[in-house]
Order: C-alpha cells, then sequence, then structure tokens
C-alpha cells in the first residue's frame, strides 16, 4: 500500500495511492491517519474522494512530525573506504519539520552556505507509539518506508563538533513522494539507493550494507526517547557524497537532484538559491 499526503485547493490530505486513482482518507495528513487505531485496515478500506494522479501535488509525508532523528556513519563500505572503524552505536542528529519539502519541491539553497551536498537515504516512518522496543516491538513499530534527501551545508556542519546547524537549514529536505507499507515488517531490508546530480549518477548502494538496520534504529532511539506515529528516522548515506570528492563539487543554483530507491518512490529537485532573507 502507497500513502501519501498531498495538497489541495483545501489544505492538505492524506491519501492512498491506487494504480489508476488516489482515494482521501479522511484525514488532514498521514500523521493523523497513523495515530488512528487499526490505521492499516482503516486506510486500506477508505472509500473517500477520488483524486487524478496526473494532479497530484505532494507536501512531504508526514507534514510536521514530532521529530526526525538522523542517522550518521552508517554504511559499512563508506566507513571502511574513509579508513574509520565500523561505530558501536549510532551516530545522531536531528532536523526540524521546516527542514522538510515536498517530493517535487524546489530545494532552496541558504545564501550562507557555499557547500550544500547531497545524501540520499531511507527513511522510516513510525505507526505505533514505542518505548524501550526489542527486536520484534521494534520492527512492528515501522509504519513503512519512504525516500529523503538529507541536504547539508557542510560549512556550517563542520563549523563544531555537533552537526546540527548544517543539517536543518529551511526547505532543504525533499522526503516522499509515498510511505509504502507493505513490507515494512521484513526481516530483509535490501533496497537499492541512487542519487544522480544532473543525470550523473554520484551515490549507489544498497541498504543491506547498513551497520544499523531499521528494527536497530528503532530499538536504540526508543531507549532514549518514546516514538509515536509520524516521527520519522533517517537511516544514514553511502558514499559519493560531494563533499568527499576532489574537488569537492556541491549543489548550485539550477542543479537537478534526483533521489530513487527501488520499490520506494523518487524524488525530483531542482536546486534554487534563497533569497528571502531580508
Amino acid at each position: 500500500m502507497k500513502l501519501a499526503t498531498i495538497r489541495t485547493a483545501d489544505g492538505t490530505r492524506a491519501v492512498r495511492v491506487d494504480d489508476d486513482t488516489a482515494v482521501d482518507l479522511g484525514c488532514r495528513d498521514l500523521a493523523e491517519v497513523l495515530r488512528r487505531p487499526g490505521w492499516r485496515e482503516y486506510a486500506a478500506a477508505a472509500t473517500g474522494k477520488h483524486y487524478d494522479l496526473t494532479t497530484l501535488r505532494y507536501a512531504p509525508v508526514v507534514v510536521a512530525p514530532e521529530k526526525i532523528i538522523c542517522v550518521g556513519v552508517n554504511y559499512r563500505a563508506h566507513i571502511e573506504e574513509m579508513g574509520r572503524e565500523i561505530p558501536a552505536h549510532p551516530t545522531l542528529f536531528a532536523k526540524y519539520a521546516r527542514a522538510l519539502i515536498g517530493a517535487y519541491d524546489d530545494v532552496m539553497l541558504p545564501e550562507s552556505s557555499a557547500a550544500m551536498d547531497w545524501e540520499a537515504e531511507l527513511a522510516l516512518v513510525i505507526g505505533d507509539t514505542v518505548r524501550h522496543a526489542g527486536p520484534e516491538q521494534a520492527r512492528a513499530a515501522i509504519a513503512g518506508f519512504t525516500v529523503i534527501n538529507d541536504v547539508t551545508a557542510r560549512d556550517w556542519q563542520y563549523r563544531t563538533l555537533q552537526w546540527l546547524q548544517g543539517k536543518t537549514f529551511e526547505a532543504t529536505t525533499p522526503i516522499g513522494p509515498y510511505l509504502v507499507t507493505d513490507g515494512s515488517g521484513r526481516e530483509r531490508i535490501a533496497f537499492d539507493v541512487v542519487c544522480e546530480v544532473d543525470g550523473e549518477v554520484v551515490q549507489r548502494a544498497n541498504t543491506e550494507d547498513l551497520v544499523f538496520d531499521p528494527p536497530a534504529l528503532v530499538a536504540y532511539v526508543s531507549t532514549i526517547v518514546t516514538l509515536v506515529p509520524g516521527d520519522v528516522i533517517a537511516t544514514g548515506t553511502p558514499g559519493g557524497v560531494g563533499h568527499a570528492r576532489r574537488p569537492p563539487r556541491y549543489l548550485t543554483e539550477g542543479t537537478e537532484l534526483v533521489t530513487r530507491i527501488e520499490g520506494i518512490g523518487e524524488l525530483r529537485n531542482t536546486c534554487r538559491v534563497d533569497r528571502r532573507a531580508g
């Protein structure tokens, strides 16, 4: 099942995306759907207003999650190629909801950064309230998967030892277009992750190379804080980012950024310099 949040003349609406139509789920966004008891059955059975697929305007798949938790250095091959040791624990940081944009919205590059970089990632969305989750409870708490690109201001990220300031500039992080719920509780999570910049493949990996897989991340984070429906966890990016290239390569005005995960969906975003400040 594919679920999404779309923009309409009357505000955002949660929908089920079928082969030939999108069906209104009677809620303003997917977080509201996920908070309903028995949300899977509810979403599958919904028979609300229908929308033409060709006219859909996608909002962030979850418009205002309570938490957006991100993971760094989580692809084994990338860690080893950098000469680092495999970490014993996940490296966590956060984003705020204002960083999120829809699957086809423009990525707004801040004028204050000269080093905006791409980071293609698999993201999971929480579908149940969970705290101190064991492995099976963690797996069951995953509502589904979506696509995210953790676009990062490297010059701000590395100003200090803490990464937050480089990770959460407004309107920089596309997510969507769908939440894919099929197989979210699967034992083997193997998706091909691809990022293209102006038509060139710059990242390609498979999520089987993750050091900490989605259930492990849910279990770990839920030990720290209660996870609630609609929370997002971005699982980390593989090698191929622009900052690691020699010379470095960054996103600029007009860059076309495509982020694709096999079986999940695709983001297509044009980069624009944000000159709205002041």
